[in-house]
């Protein structure tokens, strides 16, 4: 039996509020469900592909924290916290945990639809272009120097010990492979293609989000997390330099190899 498909799981405490966002969602044809706790929402994604979750961050006796702890154990599915919590450690939780973005109730449902439109086109073409480069890397296998040669050109050396590898999208930290996001993968690539310029936040939000509804917040996690990933001292870092109240650069990275 093939596992229903579903773009928006909404999961919410408030029934009125997960129903009518549903409803309207499944107007303009994003198939939506909503589950108003967080075991009816496990067993939902057990049973069904799910695109995208929005999630709430109070769900009667668990929290919408532990359910996204949880969810990221075992799907990569972009997560888009709403809430009527507005403090800024909630927000910087819900980036730091794995969520993609913050929403604050009241929400606008035609601006939120637009939002999840936007994700979910964003997210299927990673997918795409990722079904694409792992086509491209397995059609080379065994054909000796020009598999050699197109891995190479696959490979991008930022450390003595960090590349990228733009088939795969994942980094290596000498023999350890370290998996990116999709938003990880783009936002890094963006920056390395524009290589010893400062690129603006406005910039970023613009072509690599395509979201001018994504706030500098949540740039600022995403910027975080790749350093983790990436830098030696993320707190001193050598690759991904902030331009204050400018944006980001990466500079010469041949200058750290």
């Amino acid at each position: 039996m093939e596992t229903e498909k579903i773009n928006v799981l909404i999961v919410d405490d408030d029934e009125v509020i997960a129903q009518s966002t549903a409803e309207f969602f499944n107007m303009f044809e994003v198939s939506t469900a909503y589950v108003t706790s967080y075991d009816e929402a496990v067993s939902f994604l057990d049973s069904h592909l799910v695109s995208l979750l929005l999630l709430d961050i109070n769900l009667g006796d668990r929290s919408g924290f532990d359910l996204c702890r949880k969810v990221r154990e075992n799907y990569d599915m972009p997560i888009l916290f709403i809430s009527a919590r507005t403090s800024d450690d909630d927000v910087l939780i819900a980036l730091n945990i794995g969520g993609d973005d913050y929403i604050k109730k009241p929400f606008t449902l035609n601006i939120l639809l637009a939002k999840v439109k936007a994700i979910l086109a964003r997210y299927e073409k990673a997918k795409e272009a990722a079904l694409l480069s792992s086509n491209i890397t397995g059609n080379v296998k065994g054909s000796g120097n020009l598999e050699n040669r197109i891995g190479s050109d696959t490979v991008i050396k930022l450390t003595k010990n960090i590349s990228l590898d733009t088939a795969s999208h994942k980094l290596k930290a000498g023999n350890e492979q370290i998996n990116l996001k999709a938003m990880e993968y783009k936002l890094l690539k963006y920056l390395i293609d524009n290589c010893g310029r400062v690129v603006t936040k406005d910039e970023l939000l613009k072509d690599v989000w395509d979201d001018e509804f994504i706030g500098e917040g949540t740039l600022a996690v995403h910027i975080r997390h790749l350093r983790e990933k990436i830098e030696t001292d993320p707190k001193q870092p050598e690759l991904i330099k902030t331009i204050w109240g400018v944006g980001y650069m990466v500079e010469a990275y041949e200058e750290l190899l």
